[in-house]
């Protein structure tokens, strides 16, 4: 505090008796006289009381009243005790003060007011003297805290000496003010303490006064213990445990000795581990020192764990706070830091086959996938690049340069690790493919599911404040990994809590997933940043609707829009089929099912991007099969049994020639197994009719499908109906098409003439125009081209084929514009048996660059740029009776 907010530079000067000494930070109580209290109250009564506190030297002594303490009144009571004395007058010591002339001494029971001047106490004192101050104050409260009998007083004494260890240079001065007023030491010591204005000077005093206390205490501590032979409780404690401990290993010598008979739980056998044994405790601490002193010299993390093992040690060990920081060191020690961490070695980067036993390992897990694969190869490629770049250099400067043997060797930095985020429908093999990612790169594969995490420490962790803190999900999966370039995969990051009183979860994966700040991840329980640089993050989502845009401007998005038949056709006989063949007990010899069969369960009972409907059908089927084995091997004979029991009975299965065991399965069957066919009746129901036609759309879980556009005439108004629960953008795309077919309607043959209302001649009609699911939400502008087929064909006639799809925007002017979602939207068009798909122009490069080969050869696309063409091609050349513009020109002469 400055003088100017403490107060006037005149104050009331009051005198203590000796040896009464007001420090600053500290309180005094004094008994007063009545007639000092009325001074005081009147003071009290004016303005705000400070007074200038100036102890009175020995009575012997030649020292004059310069030095004192600027007081504020804390309070004024009565005090029944005494009747001389019947007030207690509380202060509280704010400042030092200096009376720049000495007074003479006064009456006690009066306030003179005198000129006071306040030292600077501006400036920082040198790191030695901090460093100096601290030790002593540090060996002088660990003393008073072994020598304290209460048990509180001796937490509050280590409380205290946790706040010095941590305290700044610019507090010291605080600090010292706070320990030599609670300390008591002599009155001498304390009045040159009083009068050091100089704050070097005052440290450096009252480094002095500790370790004279300190000294003190020793004394009078072992001069106690001389007088005082009897044990204190905590070493009685101590004596009786090791009592005990000895006990325990006397009776598990005596049980695991030949003569012992019977085990039972705590009466026998061997030694267990959770047995209390205190040779355990004590190897426990050594290694977690092995770990601190194994640490990078002068690292942040070694700092940390040295300053906290000597808080460990200096705190009982029956204490809860030695539990926690006990707890917090084990967590510090185990995260994988560059000091003790391993890498991919440098021989398993230089061999050749690298890349190719990876790529190998990446067919072998996965089929197709092939835009991921290549983005992972690049990174493996660069990754190995690097290291032999990094090999070279090293290698070419150990030869030129003359390098120390105890220099440390020089690190080089690994390449960052991408952050990828998989985009795709359930069941496309986005989080397996994490796991295959992370065996082709030979690294510890981690998983972190994110759906419904709503608070932000379970990200970033607890801070040690709470009651069982602990790390954050990100430290827990680099603890389990033991390296520090793990594979992490965020699964489900698209379900992420948002913004709540404990936080937004999603905003603390910012900083994890950003290559330009994860290097330096702060952990709230760990409290040391730690590098996430070199993980490889895998993030996996159904949509990118919920992600914050932040969040997906750090993550390079690949899309997983999901497989085709062939590709299903493929995954099903690699993987799916030999797994639930293993699964229910039967062996490859027992079940097979035909190319036919695996096509028809894939078409007709399941519809879906990925492959985990097929699983549960073909697992079906399995199962099925399963219970027929079963039962065939009931009814079998002995010689049959026999085979069986002797574990061979695939000679008998293959040989079998009576026809009562059939282990391949026809499509023919699969109605018997799997019931009527989920999809065959949509199938058989998608016929040419007047007014409805197909479009593309994708669906909320990212499967691409078609969607039925209906419309029918009705007597009415004149007027559009918009039903199927639409939202606001499809809907003006319902009015847009029918207005540029009412602009239109002569052109296409619909009226007789130009600027004829279709909707009111001949007859008046509303227009109702439903998109079926009605439960479902739909919204967008991609069903233009679908609405404006549907229109014509219901005013016009004609009807466009089953086997089209179509989808793209439109505008007034008859433009076709591009939207998105063109690869799903073709794989669902290809699932549900479409042949032709209408499309805008500007998609053309999405379906060259992400639809499959098969795919494309199996369907035929129409890329339109107008409205017009893609009537001609939804309709066919010369269905619709297009009528020509013909301007017609009068001649004058």
């Amino acid at each position: 505090m400055t003088p100017t907010a403490m107060g006037p530079h005149k104050l009331p000067v009051l005198l203590l008796p000796h040896p009464l000494i007001l420090l600053p930070t500290a309180r005094l109580t004094l008994p007063i006289s009545r007639s000092l209290a009325n001074v005081i109250l009147s003071l009290l009564d004016d303005s705000d009381a400070v007074l200038a506190v100036v102890p009175l030297p020995a009575p012997d002594s030649p020292s004059e009243l310069t030095y004192g303490t600027a007081a504020r009144v804390a309070r004024l009571v009565r005090n029944q005790s005494s009747p001389t004395q019947p007030y207690l007058l509380y202060l509280r010591g704010i400042a030092r003060i200096r009376l720049p002339s000495p007074i003479q001494v006064h009456p006690l029971d009066t306030l003179p007011v005198h000129n006071v001047v306040y030292p600077s106490s501006e400036g920082t004192p040198s790191r030695d003297t901090v460093e100096a101050f601290k030790d002593a104050a540090l060996i002088l409260l660990d003393r008073l805290a072994k020598d304290s009998p209460q048990p509180q007083r001796k937490d509050d004494w280590l409380r205290v000496a946790a706040i010095v260890e941590d305290i700044s240079e610019q507090r010291a001065t605080w600090m010292a003010d706070v320990l030599v007023a609670a300390i008591s030491p002599q009155y001498p010591d304390k009045l040159a303490f009083l009068a050091a204005t100089d704050i070097e000077d005052r440290l450096r005093r009252a480094t002095e006064l500790f370790v004279k206390q300190s000294s003190i205490q020793e004394v009078s501590k072992k001069i106690a213990s001389a007088v005082d032979e009897s044990f204190s409780r905590q070493q009685k404690e101590y004596f009786l445990r090791q009592q005990l401990a000895a006990i325990q290993r006397e009776l598990h010598s005596l049980h695991n000795s030949p003569a012992s008979v019977g085990t039972g739980f705590g009466t026998g056998g061997a030694t267990s581990e959770l047995d209390d044994d205190d040779q355990a405790d004590a190897d426990d601490l050594a290694d977690l020192r092995r770990k601190i002193e194994a640490l990078d010299a002068g690292s942040e993390e070694r700092k940390v764990g040295v300053r906290e093992w000597r808080r460990l040690k200096r705190i009982p060990q029956g204490s809860v706070e030695n539990g926690v920081i006990r707890s917090y060191l084990e967590w510090l020690t185990s995260v994988p830091w560059p000091s003790n961490t391993t890498t991919t070695p440098l021989d398993v980067l230089k061999d050749h086959s690298f890349l190719t036993r990876a790529r190998a390992q990446l067919d072998a897990d996965h089929y197709g996938l092939d835009q991921i694969k290549r983005r992972l190869m690049e990174y493996l490629a660069v990754v190995r690049l690097r290291a032999l770049a990094d090999a070279a250099q090293t290698n070419g400067d150990t030869a030129s340069t003359d390098v120390s043997p105890g220099a440390p060797p020089t690190k080089s930095k690994g390449i960052k690790g991408p952050i990828l985020l998989f985009v795709g429908p359930p069941g496309t093999g986005k989080t397996s493919l994490g796991q295959s990612i992370a065996k082709a790169l030979g690294r510890p594969f981690q998983r972190i599911s994110l759906g419904g995490v709503r608070d932000e420490a379970e990200i970033r962790g607890h801070r040690r404040t709470y009651v069982a803190s602990g790390p954050g999900s990100i430290v827990q999966a680099l603890r389990k990994a033991g390296r520090n370039d793990p594979v992490i995969l965020l699964d489900e990051v698209d379900k992420v809590g948002h913004s709540n009183f404990h936080g937004d979860p999603a905003a603390a994966l910012l900083e994890v997933l950003d290559p330009e700040q994860n290097h330096s991840f702060n952990d709230h329980y760990i409290n040391v940043p730690i590098d996430l640089s070199q993980v490889l993050f895998i993030c996996t989502s159904n949509t990118l609707e919920t992600i914050s845009a932040p969040l997906l401007d750090r993550c390079e998005v690949v899309e997983l829009s999901g497989y085709t038949y062939d590709e299903k056709m493929h995954i099903a006989k690699r993987f799916l089929l030999p797994k639930q063949i293993r699964a229910n007990g039967l062996s490859d010899s027992q079940l097979t099912l035909t190319d036919e069969a695996l096509l028809h369960v894939a078409t007709m009972y399941t519809r879906e991007a990925g492959v985990r409907s097929l699983e549960r059908a073909i697992g079906a089927v399995v199962r099925f099969k399963a219970v027929e084995w079963a039962e065939w091997l009931d009814k079998g004979s002995g010689a049959m049994g026999n085979a069986i029991g002797n574990g061979d009975t695939k000679g008998d299965v293959n040989e079998n020639k009576n026809g009562e065991w059939q282990a391949t399965v026809e499509p023919h069957e699969l109605e018997k197994i799997l019931g009527i066919p989920r999809w065959d009746s949509e199938e058989r129901d998608r016929e040419e009719k007047r007014g409805v036609v197909y479009g593309l759309v994708v669906t909320g879980m990212g499967e691409g499908g078609i969607l039925p556009v209906e419309s029918t005439a009705l007597p009415g108004m004149g007027r559009l109906k918009l039903t199927g629960s639409l939202g606001d953008v499809i809907k003006e795309s319902g009015e847009i098409a029918l207005s540029w077919v009412k602009t239109h309607a002569f052109e296409l043959g619909i009226t007789a003439g130009r600027g004829v209302d279709p909707l009111k001649v001949p007859d008046v009609i509303d227009v109702h125009l439903h998109l079926p699911a009605g439960a479902q939400k739909k919204d967008g502008p991609s069903a233009g081209i679908a609405m404006i087929c549907a229109f014509v064909s219901l005013l016009s006639g004609a009807c466009v084929p089953k086997d089209i799809a179509m989808t793209g925007e439109i505008t007034l002017r008859g433009r076709v514009t591009p939207v998105g979602g063109i690869r799903m939207k073709v794989l669902g068009a290809h699932r549900a048996q479409i042949r032709k798909v209408i499309l805008p122009w500007a998609n053309r490069k999405d379906v060259e660059h992400d639809v499959a080969p098969e795919v494309r050869r199996e369907m035929q696309f129409f890329f339109v740029r107008t409205i017009d063409e893609a009537l001609e091609a939804a309709f066919g050349r010369g269905a619709l009776g297009w009528r020509k513009e013909t301007v017609l020109l009068e001649s004058r002469l």
